[in-house]
């Protein structure tokens, strides 16, 4: 990607470029500073998720040709204008050419009434809004408010007076050029009171997609029922985006919502300061649940662990390991595996034990086992334990030390489906 340097001042904003910024401003080439013509327009190809700068039309007038400098060809934005590469030959760019599937900011975007779905105006486009990422530059958001008309005649110093209306790009209905040409309107894909009849998942994609205001803005258009819904499908990064914003009596109504399950997940991803003031706004009841539920995500394999396990040479028959079985007092539940150490203690592999109902008397554990042992570490937590129960399906695992030495073992059912952890032994 060719590197832009944008303007850092206020007017830019911290969320990406104006078009209003270099809109009619000079284009001149880097090095000697010629001067090309006036910035008249910036054209975006219409791709998904959002229309891409491909480059800036000059207009020249007069009945000359204009001209059009791609968009890697742009070094430099700056309220002085634009710096462009020099074109790779000749002295002039080629004239500017329409392309199927393009969108000019200026004469499509800037001034045209925006529409809800059911062609109510809303809201008239006074600026357009880019962004950047490592592909280059794309259409963010289009600016309702006052600001654009304000930056446009370099009364910058003004726009803090007025609060910004973006509206995501994503809720503006993409365009055809032939639609813009005959039409002066714009249309959201989606209004206020639609919101409530998407799917929680598309909801939650779209969060996902936003930053910022843009995210926060979208949600809080959610009411709590939906908002409880939605947040609970986004991946955690975005959970703690949007709980960071939420008031305390809108974070309330949206926890009130969750069931407890749902409860326990938001929290556990949570910085353990905003856990515990999410906590502080649950009912006592509530809060006692969530927070025995939560701490007993924190617990790790040493909490679940249970001393009642076999373990068996690998030179031991089957005849032998059945005589062992009987002796050892443990129910079924104790002996799902025999594990298999070696002579310095170091567990080898483990043994099924409904083998040693149908193998030979004389076959030994070290032809039955599985090598090597799935086994889990002391300091794994409920997730992880989890995660391998999920993996290899097996009633049984083992917890080892660092040296591979059996600590105890943990049963599927304490994982998956029991209560809590089980009492040290």
């Amino acid at each position: 990607m060719n590197q832009i340097h944008a303007p850092q001042d206020s007017a830019q904003g911290p969320r990406g470029i104006y078009f209003s910024r270099v809109f009619q401003k000079p284009v001149r080439l880097a090095g000697d500073g010629r001067k090309l013509g006036p910035a008249c327009d910036i054209a975006f190809a219409l791709e998904e998720p959002f229309p891409r700068a491909v480059g800036i039309y000059i207009d020249h007038g007069w009945g000359m040709p204009s001209e059009f400098v791609p968009w890697d060809r742009v070094v430099d934005l700056s309220d002085q204008g634009l710096i462009v590469k020099a074109p790779e030959s000749g002295d002039h760019y080629p004239p500017f050419q329409d392309q199927p599937g393009w969108i000019l900011a200026d004469k499509h975007l800037m001034g045209r009434t925006i529409l809800d779905i059911d062609d109510r105006k809303t809201e008239v486009v006074n600026d357009v809004l880019l962004r950047a990422d490592e592909c280059g530059y794309y259409l963010a958001a289009v600016d309702a408010s006052f600001n654009g008309f304000l930056r446009k005649w370099g009364l910058n110093r003004l726009t803090t007076l007025i609060r910004e209306d973006l509206i995501p790009w994503k809720f503006v209905q993409p365009l055809s050029l032939e639609d813009a040409i005959t039409s002066d309107r714009l249309q959201l894909s989606v209004t206020k009171e639609q919101l409530h009849d998407l799917p929680k998942e598309d909801l939650a994609d779209a969060l996902e997609e936003l930053t910022g205001q843009d995210q926060e803005a979208l949600f809080s258009a959610l009411e709590p029922k939906k908002a409880a819904e939605t947040l609970s499908e986004t991946e955690p990064r975005v959970q703690r985006q949007i709980i960071a914003s939420l008031r305390q009596e809108r974070a309330q109504n949206i926890l009130a919502r969750l069931s407890t399950p749902q409860l326990v997940d938001l929290l556990s991803v949570l910085p353990h300061e905003d856990a515990e003031e999410m906590l502080a706004l649950l009912p006592n009841d509530r809060h006692r649940r969530v927070r025995a539920l939560l701490s007993e995500r924190e617990a790790t394999a040493r909490d679940f662990m249970s001393p009642e396990y076999l373990t068996v040479p690998l030179d031991l028959t089957v005849a032998q390991a059945r005589s062992m079985v009987r002796q050892s007092g443990l129910g079924y539940s104790g002996i799902s595996y025999l594990y298999a150490e070696g002579l310095d203690g170091r567990l080898l592999g483990a043994v099924d034990a409904r083998l040693l109902l149908v193998s030979e008397d004389s076959t030994r554990m070290e032809d039955l086992m599985a090598s090597p042992a799935v086994a889990a570490e002391a300091d794994d937590t409920r997730e992880d334990l989890e995660a391998l129960f999920g993996k290899y399906h097996f009633r049984m695992i083992p917890v080892v030390d660092p040296e591979d030495r059996i600590l105890g073992v943990i049963r599927y059912n304490d994982i998956m489906r029991g209560p809590g952890p089980r009492p040290k032994a």
